[in-house]
């Protein structure tokens, strides 16, 4: 079967076509500035990066190129040989506990949830209409980002407000990087041959959440209500005390949607550094002496540590594997080695040879990182999300 996925943004849309169950990926894009001047589009077949400058006015204009790319490159004779679309939806609210075929009684469900991810789900809705148009006669699967978090307990989930906020208005912690989490549950169950893991998942890239899995499933997790949870991110300010925001709307004169778009645009490392939001820039700062890029990255590392540590609690310390993942997580060498050292007091050491030799950039990108005496097993695995969705896609219409 060949399986196309779709991940799309407000400005965006990254795809995939991946050929199962071989799970050879035969095509990937991103189209970017959707709706922007200056749009444009990357393709990557067998390793070759080819890039077009295009005007994309809206999804529907990148639907339209990604199809022709599809059969200029033959990937496909017809449109019909594609076997379903997987699509990524952030949120799934607490109705969608799993992958679901795309009617128009769910879509119509997924509507509802426009006002819990105002920039994502209007877009994406927007997206698979569009891919319906083109693709009538082909299955579409919805893959809910919030889904995997459905079996979180009600004491993890919910907030200490007045019980009626979540009754009335579904006021809860949702939790995102569910695809992610989910791949990366799947892929230790067979490393580990055990399907009751329990696990510390630290999904760290320019997003960052941390999931607590117990006994195959999620219990807690770091993202809420919102992705601008838990821990600080690249430019999400992560938790912090609400009192603030009153506070300083009062001295500034703001409004709330002003200060929204600080605490999720204009925080976390480039809030803290002045200067970055990728952490490849933290690091080329801290080399230089950059006092508030170090305070950035000691920051990160403290905030990222604590969850850890929560989270061994949450376990009753039997930890199956503390997994780090995503681009930060599989690439930062030295960023795992701090964090790591600083849960010595656990039992948790590190092999720094070991740790040295894994990142996606290298011969080997995954692996155990932790020394014969660590009273947890680190592990390094690359996450496939695109992967995750094209296999429940794959088990959804097959």
């Amino acid at each position: 079967m060949k399986i196309l996925t779709v991940n799309a943004g407000s400005s965006s849309l990254k795809f995939n076509c991946i050929e199962l169950p071989s799970q050879k990926e035969l095509i990937s894009g991103y189209f970017e500035k959707i709706g922007m001047n200056g749009s444009f589009y990357n393709i990557k077949i067998n390793g070759e990066k080819t890039k077009r400058e295009v005007d994309l006015k809206n999804h529907n204009d990148a639907v339209r190129y990604l199809k022709e790319e599809l059969l200029s490159n033959k990937i496909v004779s017809s449109l019909d040989e594609i076997d379903g679309v997987g699509h990524r939806l952030v949120h799934g609210g607490d109705r969608f506990k799993d992958s679901v075929l795309l009617t128009d009684e769910v879509l119509k469900e997924c509507e509802k949830f426009n006002d819990l991810a105002p920039l994502h789900n209007p877009a994406m809705l927007q997206c698979i209409k569009a891919f319906q148009s083109e693709m009538p006669s082909t299955p579409m699967v919805g893959v809910f980002d919030t889904s995997f978090h459905q079996t979180i307990p009600e004491i993890n989930y919910l907030y200490s407000v007045p019980y009626e906020w979540y009754q009335e208005y579904g006021i809860r912690k949702y939790g995102f990087h569910g695809t992610s989490h989910k791949y990366i549950t799947k892929t230790m169950q067979k490393i580990l041959n055990k399907e009751e893991v329990n696990l510390i998942n630290c999904h760290i890239g320019s997003g960052g959440s941390i999931c607590c899995i117990k006994n195959g499933k999620s219990y807690d997790t770091t993202m809420g209500f919102s992705p601008n949870a838990g821990l600080m991110m690249g430019t999400r300010s992560g938790d912090i005390d609400y009192s603030i925001l009153p506070y300083y709307m009062d001295k500034t004169k703001k409004s709330i949607t002003e200060v929204d778009l600080m605490l999720n645009k204009q925080s976390g490392l480039l809030g803290i550094s002045g200067m970055y939001s990728d952490h490849r820039d933290i690091e080329n700062g801290m080399n230089e002496g950059n006092e508030r890029c170090i305070l950035a990255n000691d920051m990160y590392i403290d905030r990222i540590v604590r969850y850890i540590a929560q989270y061994y609690v949450e376990l009753d310390g039997k930890v199956d594997a503390l997994v780090f993942t995503a681009g930060l997580g599989e690439n930062a060498r030295e960023f795992r080695e701090n964090i790591i050292e600083k849960l010595s007091a656990l039992g948790m050491k590190i092999d720094v040879e070991e740790n040295n030799k894994i990142a996606s950039y290298l011969d080997k990108n995954e692996g155990i990182i932790s020394s014969s005496d660590s009273s947890v097993p680190i592990y390094v695995i690359p996450t496939n999300e695109e992967l995750m969705i094209a296999l429940d896609t794959y088990h959804i219409i097959g």
